[in-house]
Parts: C-alpha cells; structure tokens; sequence
C-alpha cells in the first residue's frame, strides 16, 4: 500500500470510528491526515511535544485498523456501493435495450434499490 492510499485509508477509517477514539487521537488524528498538518506543527498548536504526536497518531491508527478488522464497516460499506452502481448500470442497460426507450417497473426498481443502498451508507 502505497503512502497516499495508506493516508487515505486512515482517513477513511477516521471516518467510521473517529468516535470510539478518544477525543485528543480524534483531533490529533484529523489534523495530521485530513489537515495535512505536520508533526511539527501539531504539536506547536497543541502545545505538546512532537513525540507525544507522534505516539498519539500511531495509537489512533492502531485501535482504527483494529476496529475495522474487527467490525468491516468500512469494507462493506465498499461492496454495497459497489453493489449500487451495478445495480444503476444493469437498470441503464435495461432502458436502453427497451424499445421505446422509457422507464420500466423492473428499471424503476433497481434504481430505487440503489438510491436506498446510497442512502443508508450516507446515514
């Protein structure tokens, strides 16, 4: 993996569980991967040393992989959208192979189903 897939992984996982980690880790964690903050500059702002960052950011990483080892949102929320696009896709091929071309209950259908995947990942 990759430095940039890596952070936005992180990121990502920030995301899901940001709200199991302690308040300080969130902050610390937010700042460094979505402020694209420095240690350096972490720790000036927070008033603290950059290793006391550092090791806070690492702990933070550590409980966010191990909650998604563990629970797999974040994964299978990654297959319902997956999931949701073929779902739009299949209903746009099955419009454009109707001859005239319109809406049909079974297009209508699986469109619905998508948009409600969308909307319960988006909740």
């Amino acid at each position: 993996m990759s430095n940039l897939e890596k952070n936005l992984h992180i990121a990502l996982l920030l995301d899901y569980y940001g709200g199991l980690l302690t308040p300080k880790q969130r902050d610390l964690v937010d700042l460094y991967y979505n402020e694209d903050l420095s240690l350096g500059e972490i720790a000036e702002q927070e008033n603290i040393t950059r290793q006391a960052v550092r090791d806070s950011i690492k702990r933070g990483e550590q409980a966010l992989t191990e909650f998604e080892n563990t629970l797999r949102f974040a994964e299978r929320s990654a297959k319902l959208l997956k999931v949701a696009a073929a779902l739009e896709k299949a209903a746009t091929e099955h419009v454009t192979s109707t001859a005239d071309d319109t809406d049909t209950p079974d297009s209508k259908a699986m469109l619905k189903a998508a948009a409600d995947i969308r909307k319960i990942l988006e909740e």
